[in-house]
C-alpha cells in the first residue's frame, strides 16, 4: 500500500510539472485519492468526506488570515506611495553609482519581503527598482535577481509565513521564530555577495530605459501627484515586526497595527473609510490565489495523517531517510533542486505532504522538518522560474525566469546549506 501511495504522489506531481492540472486542484485529487488508498470510509471517523475535506479544508485558517492582513498591508503601502517612496529614496542616495542603488534596492526589498511576498513584494519594490538599477548600468537579470533575493531576506521574518509554518507543523509560534531568525544572516550574507559578485562581473551595461516601460508610457499615479509618503509611515514595515520579534506580539495583532500605523500615518480622518475598505477588498484579491492553496494543503496534510497511510509510508520514508546529521546534510543540500519546478520538495505542493508524512511517521521531529522546509523555502521564493515574483521580475527586466534561475541558484543554494546545517546542529 506504501508503494502505492508514493506512486500516486509520483502522478501528483507529474502533473503539477506538466501543468495539467493547477497545483492547489492536484493536490486535493492527490489527497482524496490517498485517503481511499490508504483505506479510509467515506464518512465517519478517519474518513475522506469528514477528516480529510471538512477538517482538512479549514485547517490553516490562522495562517489564511495572516495571509489577508498581510496582502491588505501591501495595497496599502501601495497606495499611500509608502513602498515607492522608500525606493525613489534610496535610488536618489545611490545616484549614478550601480553597486550602491542595487544594495538600496535589496534593502528595500527586503522589508517589503517581511510584509507581503510573492509578485506583489516583487512588485513594489521592482516597478521603481528595477528601471533604476538597470539605467545606472546593473545588468538585466541582476537587476531582477537583486529585487527576489532582496525579498529571501525579508521571508525569514515574515509574519504570514511563521503562521504557516507553525500550524503545518504543529509547532509553538518561538520556535519558529528562532529557527528563522537563525536562517536570517545565511540570506542576508548570500544577497550581499549576490550584488557585489554579479554587478561587477559583466560590468557596467549602459540600458538606460526598459522597453516595457517606453513602449506602455503611463500617467501619473495619484501618488506620484500628491508626493511622497512622509517620513515617519516609511517605518511601517518595520512595525509588525517589531511587535512580533521584539515584544513577541502575536502574529495577527502585529499586521493589523501595521495596517492601522500606516493608515493613521498617511491618510485624512475623512478619508479612511474608503481607503480602509478598496485596499480591504484590493488585499482579498491578491490573497486568492495563496488562500486557494492553503485550503490544498490543509487536505493534503489531513490525508497524510491518516492511521493507514502512516502505517503504509512509516517503513518505506524510514529506509531512505537518513539519521547521521552529516550524511542528513549531505543528501538534502544535494536534493535541493527538488523544490524548484513545483516539485516534490516545494513546501507548497506537494512537500507539504510529505513534511507531513515524516511528522506523524515520526522519522523526523517536526523542529528538523521546519528547518528543512523554511531552507527549501529560501531557494524557491528566488530561484524557481515557476514562482510569480521569479517571472514577473524577469519579465519586467525583459530576460526569461530561467536566466534568473541560473544566476542566483548558486546563491540560494548555499543558504539552503546553511539552514540544513543549522538543522542538523540543532536538533539532531
Amino acid at each position: 500500500m506504501g508503494v502505492v501511495i508514493l506512486l500516486v504522489m509520483a502522478a501528483g506531481v507529474a502533473a503539477m510539472l506538466t501543468r495539467k492540472l493547477p497545483t492547489a486542484f492536484a493536490l486535493v485529487i492527490l489527497a482524496v485519492v490517498i485517503a481511499f488508498v490508504a483505506g479510509a470510509p467515506l464518512t465517519g471517523e478517519n474518513s475522506v468526506l469528514d477528516t480529510v475535506l471538512q477538517e482538512g479544508a479549514p485547517a490553516l485558517a490562522a495562517t489564511m488570515i495572516a495571509i489577508v492582513l498581510g496582502s491588505w498591508l501591501g495595497k496599502l503601502l501601495e497606495e499611500t506611495g509608502v513602498a515607492a517612496t522608500l525606493v525613489r529614496k534610496i535610488v536618489e542616495f545611490g545616484g549614478d553609482r550601480p553597486v550602491v542603488v542595487a544594495l538600496g534596492v535589496l534593502a528595500v526589498s527586503a522589508l517589503i519581503g517581511t510584509v507581503t511576498g510573492s509578485a506583489p513584494a516583487a512588485m513594489l519594490a521592482g516597478l521603481i527598482g528595477i528601471p533604476a538599477m538597470i539605467a545606472v548600468g546593473i545588468p538585466k537579470v541582476t537587476a531582477a535577481g537583486t529585487v527576489l533575493m532582496g525579498i529571501a531576506v525579508g521571508i525569514p521574518f515574515e509574519l504570514p509565513l511563521w503562521q504557516f509554518f507553525s500550524t503545518a507543523l504543529e509547532l509553538p509560534v518561538p520556535t519558529v521564530r528562532g529557527f528563522m531568525v537563525k536562517l536570517f544572516p545565511f540570506a542576508l550574507v548570500a544577497a550581499v555577495l549576490y550584488v557585489f559578485i554579479e554587478s561587477r562581473r559583466r560590468g557596467v551595461e549602459h540600458t538606460w530605459s526598459l522597453k516595457s516601460v517606453s513602449d506602455k508610457p503611463r500617467s501619473p499615479s495619484r501618488r506620484q501627484r500628491l508626493g511622497d509618503a512622509p517620513w515617519y509611515a516609511l517605518l511601517t514595515p518595520a512595525v509588525p515586526l517589531v511587535l512580533a520579534l521584539g515584544f513577541e506580539l502575536a502574529i495577527i495583532p502585529s499586521l493589523l497595527a501595521g495596517v492601522l500605523y500606516v493608515l493613521v500615518t498617511t491618510t485624512r480622518p475623512r478619508e479612511m473609510n474608503k481607503r480602509l475598505l478598496r485596499t480591504l477588498y484590493g488585499g482579498f484579491e491578491v490573497a486568492a490565489p495563496p488562500i486557494v492553496l492553503f485550503i490544498a494543503i490543509g487536505i493534503l496534510l489531513a490525508a497524510v495523517k491518516l492511521p493507514g497511510a502512516v502505517e503504509a509510508l512509516e517503513p518505506l520514508v524510514k529506509a531512505v531517510s537518513p539519521q547521521n546529521a552529516v550524511v542528513f546534510v549531505g543528501v538534502f543540500t544535494l536534493l535541493v533542486p527538488l523544490c524548484l519546478y513545483r516539485g516534490p520538495l516545494n513546501v507548497f505542493g506537494l512537500g507539504a505532504g510529505i513534511a507531513g508524512v515524516l511528522i506523524s511517521t515520526g522519522i523526523y521531529p517536526a523542529a528538523v522538518v521546519l528547518g528543512m522546509a523554511t531552507s527549501y523555502n529560501q531557494v524557491f521564493g528566488v530561484a524557481d522560474p515557476t514562482s510569480t515574483q521569479t517571472v514577473w521580475a524577469a519579465q519586467y527586466a525583459g530576460v526569461s525566469p530561467q536566466q534568473v534561475m541560473v544566476r542566483t541558484l548558486p546563491y540560494v543554494w548555499a543558504v539552503a546549506l546553511g539552514g540544513l546545517c543549522v538543522t542538523a546542529a540543532t536538533y539532531l
